[in-house]
């Protein structure tokens, strides 16, 4: 199912839901995406400043997928 993501704080809550319903804790998804646990707490936040390329490297890791769609591509 697709999910429409507009702010850091939309990302934060689809990271936090997609673990849970994998069952990893903040630090098993840390361990396995590369990243500190403090980057997990600040990304599920919300947080606007969190890096895109380790954002992207966490999502890839629960399974999500980003896609991006440019403003003439809506609607077709």
């Amino acid at each position: 199912m697709a999910t429409q993501v507009r702010t850091s704080a939309d990302i934060g809550a689809l990271v936090r839901t997609t673990r849970k319903e994998q069952n990893l804790r903040q630090d098993e998804l840390a361990g396995v995406s590369g990243v500190g646990v403090r980057f997990i707490v600040d990304l599920e936040a919300g947080k606007p400043t969190a890096q895109v390329g380790k954002v992207l490297q966490v999502l890839r890791m629960l399974g999500c997928s980003v896609d991006i769609v440019a403003p003439g591509e809506r609607g077709r």
